[in-house]
C-alpha cells in the first residue's frame, strides 16, 4: 500500500481536505485554489485574527513591566541599547558556532515513568526526562541574571520509546504557550508516528511548562518578560539545551534524529538546523522567521512595542540587526536540502505563509507543502502527515 493510501487515524478528527506542494514559483495564488479551499482559507483566517489579538494582548502585558523600567531608569534604557549592539555585532559575523556555543559537558539525565494517560496515548512506554541545563548566557552581562532562573534551568522532555529500541527518533518543539505534552501528542498526532516505528521526544522550551519560573502567570511568560536581550538569550538557551538532548539520545544509541516544531517551535527548529549537524531531517511547521516583522501586525502588541522603542530611544535599524542574531535567515542550514521540508497554512495569520516563504527562499527552495487552514486548525493534517512520512522514510529507515 502506498503512503498516500494509508489511512490516518487521528486522535483529533480533522477534515481531510487536500493541500499540495508549492510550485517552483512558491505558494499558490488565490485564483489557483478550489472554491472549497478558498472558503476554508478565508474562514480560518478570520478565526486566526481573533486568536492573534488574544495572544498579542498577553504579550503586551508581559512587556509592560520592562517599559516601566525604562521610564523609571535611564540606566535600564541605556543597558538595553548596549544589549542590542552586542547581538547586532554577533549577528553580523554570521558564525553559528560563535553565536551558539555547543555544550561542553554531557547532561546527567534522570528518567521516570510518565503518567498512565501518556502511556495510554502512546500505547507504549513513556518516560519524563529532566536534567540541569549547562547553559551560560551568550552575553556576559546577563550571565548572573540567567543563572538565577532556577526552574528554567532544569530541562524537561518526554520520551516515547519502543521496547526493542532505540528507534529513529522524531523530536517535536512546541509553540508559544503550547507546552503541555498531552496537547502536543494529540495536536501533532504523535501516536501516528509512534505506530510508524519512530521513537518520539517532546522538548519543553525555556520558560514553558515546568520550566516556567514561580508565579509566572502563564506558560511562556518569561520569553518576553525580560526585554529584547531576554528573548535573545531564551533562543540561545533553547538551542543549547536541545543539543544536550541530542547528546543524551546519542548516548542511548539513537543514530537518526528528525526535528519538527510549530510556530515558535518551527522557528527554533529552523535555527537548530543551522547550528547542529547531527539532524537527519528538519520540518518547520507554520514557522515564524522574522518575529519583529510579525509582531508589527499583532495589535495591540505592536503599539506596546512601538511605545517601548520610543521611550528607550531605540534605533530601528539597530534593533533589526540585533534580531538577526537568532533568526534562521542569518545562517546557512547544515541539514542537506533534500532533508528540509517546510509546512505552512494559507489561512495562518499568526505566522503568515509569507514567513514560511522567506525561509523557503533562504533554504534554496527546498520541499514546501501548504494546507488550507490556519495556525491552530490544520485542515488537511492527514495529507501532510502522509507527506512527512514519505519525506522522512528513505533516510530515517533503511
Amino acid at each position: 500500500m502506498s503512503d498516500d493510501a494509508v489511512p490516518v487515524d487521528l486522535p483529533i478528527p480533522l477534515p481531510d481536505v487536500p493541500g499540495a506542494d508549492a510550485s517552483t514559483g512558491g505558494l499558490p495564488r488565490r485564483a489557483d485554489l478550489t472554491l472549497r479551499q478558498r472558503l476554508i482559507v478565508d474562514s480560518s483566517a478570520v478565526a486566526d485574527i481573533a486568536l492573534r489579538t488574544a495572544i498579542a494582548s498577553l504579550i503586551s502585558t508581559t512587556i509592560l513591566p520592562s517599559i516601566a523600567g525604562s521610564v523609571l531608569s535611564r540606566s535600564e534604557a541605556r543597558a538595553e541599547r548596549e544589549y542590542l549592539q552586542f547581538y547586532a555585532e554577533l549577528a553580523a559575523k554570521q558564525d553559528p558556532a560563535l553565536a551558539f556555543p555547543k555544550p561542553t559537558t554531557p547532561p546527567r539525565v534522570s528518567s521516570r515513568p510518565a503518567n498512565p494517560v501518556a502511556e495510554w496515548m502512546a500505547n507504549g512506554r513513556v518516560h519524563n526526562l529532566r536534567f540541569q541545563s549547562s547553559f551560560e548566557a551568550v552575553n556576559p552581562a546577563l550571565r548572573e541574571r540567567c543563572r538565577s532562573y532556577e526552574r528554567n534551568n532544569v530541562v524537561h522532555a518526554q520520551h516515547w520509546v519502543h521496547d526493542d529500541g532505540p528507534h529513529p527518533t522524531l523530536c517535536l518543539i512546541h509553540g508559544f504557550m503550547g507546552s503541555a505534552y498531552l496537547f502536543n501528542g494529540l495536536f501533532f498526532s504523535l501516536p501516528w508516528f509512534y505506530r510508524a516505528g519512530y521513537d518520539v521526544l517532546l522538548y519543553t522550551m525555556p520558560f514553558h511548562g515546568r520550566r516556567a519560573e514561580k508565579y509566572s502567570p502563564f506558560s511562556g511568560y518569561g520569553c518576553f518578560a525580560h526585554g529584547f536581550a531576554g528573548f535573545a538569550e531564551t533562543m540561545a538557551q533553547a538551542v543549547h539545551d536541545f543539543r544536550s538532548v541530542i547528546d543524551y539520545l546519542e548516548f542511548t544509541g539513537v543514530d537518526r534524529i528528525a526535528l519538527t516544531g510549530m510556530s515558535l517551535g518551527g522557528y527554533t527548529a529552523a535555527l537548530i538546523a543551522s547550528v547542529e549537524d547531527r539532524i537527519q531531517a528538519v520540518i518547520p511547521n507554520v514557522p515564524v522567521v522574522t518575529p519583529d516583522r510579525t509582531v508589527d501586525e499583532w495589535w495591540p502588541a505592536n503599539m506596546v512595542v512601538a511605545l517601548q522603542s520610543l521611550i528607550a530611544n531605540t534605533d530601528r535599524d539597530l534593533a533589526n540587526a540585533a534580531g538577526m542574531y537568532h533568526s534562521p535567515l542569518n545562517y546557512r542550514p547544515l541539514v542537506p536540502k533534500d532533508r528540509r521540508l517546510i509546512i505552512t497554512g494559507l489561512g495562518d495569520r499568526l505566522a503568515p505563509p509569507q514567513q514560511a516563504e522567506l525561509l523557503w527562499e533562504h533554504w534554496d527552495r527546498c520541499a514546501f507543502h501548504w494546507f488550507p487552514g490556519n495556525h491552530i486548525l490544520h485542515v488537511s493534517q492527514p495529507d501532510y502527515l502522509r507527506r512527512m512520512t514519505r519525506f522522512m522514510r528513505d533516510f530515517m529507515f533503511d
